[in-house]
């Protein structure tokens, strides 16, 4: 029987790992190439505070360049578009001295008034051009150039996550007449001018966007082994929505780099000698947060049954690989200020049972409880972006029928998505995870002038009357404590608290999974696991 195109390809593929296993890599870098690099999703904005979308950090991540960098391995602030930095005590002032010679893609100076206008726009926002204030950015005031290559930041109150703030991709610099833009306008990837070692050729909405290296580069990270231009001469980023497609297309030696591998689609990689790079997020755990506001889960029992209701071990063995770790807190054991609670986190449906007993739902004869003639039914909405969520939410739906709770999946692409997320009362129940390298990001995802994953009185929920001051209290905290070992304490002190009150459900740490050929070298992922092409070569073949 012959075989099919589909398996000629993956044969094929098979062949070239093995060549490439057998003869060992060059001395030195190639020079040229173009990369085609498959994602998942396609841009959604690239302005760079909403650079936490993977598939618009991915594009953000080659065209812009950052103050600093912060080092993967270490977590260290590294220098790089700034060559030394320095504030005040209470870290309510900063001051950056710039490297010279430094310019955007357009020839216009990356300077110190450049630098003082991207966070400008990044820590108070524009609303003219409906652009938002950067979740990274806490207290923001406002800056003040002292000479060329030298600007000043100030703080209404201290703020000593601002330098990591610095490292990270929503703080990437873009020229002033990027930042003249509208937000829609900046949806289109040739409105971003960046100083970084790509630049943005040519886009097809939705589709494709191609990237050329940028032949007069020379400001890489100050610790980075590559200097100079990029070794690539250019990427292609093709959105690619199937995962079998994605997957095939490496194997069969079509594409360089791909972006979501899915678990179940590992070990064909691995097996294949191509490559699974697994780069950690290190920031709030994908799980459930929970909407007290919404009346069915208003009762902290309630919420505690749902916790000890959900068994992510299950979830893990059964959708997962190594590569997803069970969460044992609220943020990931590699993020900075991690606390392990897996002492609190324990399945166990007999305490659930119990405490949905105690807060008076009693079982229907469909198996699902109620109480004053209502049914502890709730909905949720897939989340694209995360992986396999659908899946997940389904295996959690089935271990809550188990207690007599009904959770209700519904489309992560359904047009009323945004509208009943944002509704305590339609979706008392959300997917949540967030990837930052820094304390921060707790109050990143629960703050309701941030992510507000709660929904509390004041954040994005035009209707909920839910506060909680103590919570709000110990997020502020977080973000304003100069003192490191009292900033991760309240890091500490805020996820026990969120564990308790059962506001969220951890299920399993997230990391970015991607896979690439053999003939691809030198990639590297910034801290929380976006890719940068910078140092990439490929190998002739």
């Amino acid at each position: 029987m012959p075989s099919s195109p589909r398996q000629t390809a993956i044969a094929r593929g098979l062949a070239l790992a093995a060549a490439f296993a057998a003869f060992s890599t060059s001395a030195a870098p190639v020079k040229g190439g173009e990369l085609v690099y498959l994602e998942q999703q396609a841009h959604t904005n690239l302005y760079p505070p909403a650079g936490g979308f993977y598939p618009n950090g991915g594009i953000l991540n080659q065209i812009t360049d950052k103050l600093t960098w912060q080092n993967p391995k270490t977590l260290e602030v590294e220098p790089w578009i700034a060559e030394s930095w320095s504030s005040n005590a209470d870290k309510t002032e900063y001051t950056f001295k710039l490297r010279p010679g430094v310019t955007f893609s357009d020839g216009t100076p990356l300077d110190a008034n450049a630098v003082a206008k991207n966070f400008d726009t990044y820590g108070l926002g524009n609303k003219a051009l409906r652009l938002p204030v950067s979740e990274v950015i806490n207290n923001y005031d406002h800056s003040e150039v002292v000479d060329p290559l030298t600007v000043k930041f100030f703080f209404k109150k201290p703020s000593p996550g601002f330098l990591q703030g610095t490292a990270t991709i929503g703080s990437g610099l873009v020229s002033l007449k990027t930042l003249s833009r509208t937000f829609d306008e900046l949806g289109d990837a040739r409105n971003i001018i960046g100083s970084g070692p790509f630049v943005v050729q040519n886009e097809t909405l939705g589709r494709e966007v191609d990237l050329a290296a940028r032949k007069d580069y020379q400001w890489g990270p100050k610790n980075s082994p590559q200097q100079g231009p990029a070794n690539l001469d250019g990427i292609k980023i093709l959105v690619t929505p199937e995962d079998s497609v994605r997957i095939g297309a490496l194997l069969a030696g079509q594409a360089d780099f791909i972006r979501q591998v899915q678990a179940y689609d590992e070990k064909q990689a691995t097996d294949q000698k191509f490559p699974v790079y697994a780069a950690p997020t290190r920031g709030v755990n994908d799980g459930i947060a929970l909407r007290p506001d919404n009346p069915l889960v208003a009762d902290v029992k309630v919420r505690q049954a749902l916790l000890h209701g959900t068994n992510p071990k299950q979830v893990v063995d059964t959708l997962f690989s190594a590569n997803y770790p069970v969460a044992t807190s609220v943020i990931a054991s590699t993020a900075a200020g991690y606390v392990d609670l897996r002492d609190k986190l324990k399945y166990d449906p007999a305490l659930a049972n119990k405490l949905l007993d105690e807060a008076g739902w009693k079982k229907g004869s469909n198996g699902i409880r109620e109480k004053d003639g209502k049914p502890l039914a709730l909905t949720i909405y897939e989340s694209l972006p995360q992986p396999q969520n659908k899946e997940v939410l389904q295996l959690v739906a089935q271990q809550w029928k188990q207690i007599g709770v009904g959770l209700s999946v519904r489309a992560g692409d359904a047009g009323s998505r945004v509208l009943d997320t944002n509704n305590p009362q339609k979706t008392g129940v959300n997917v949540i995870e967030v990837g930052r390298a820094d304390p921060d990001v707790i109050k990143s995802q629960f703050h309701p002038a941030n992510r507000d994953a709660l929904l509390q009185k004041g954040g994005l929920s035009a209707t909920s009357q839910f506060s909680d001051d103590k919570l709000n209290a110990l997020l502020v905290g977080i973000s304003s404590e100069v003192d490191p070992q009292k900033r991760l304490a309240l890091a500490g002190d805020a996820q026990r608290y969120l564990i308790d009150q059962a506001y969220v459900i951890p299920i399993f740490e997230e990391p970015q999974v991607f896979a690439g050929a053999p003939w691809l070298k030198g990639v590297a992922f910034e801290a929380v696991g976006r890719p940068s092409f910078y140092a990439a070569w490929l190998e002739k073949h």
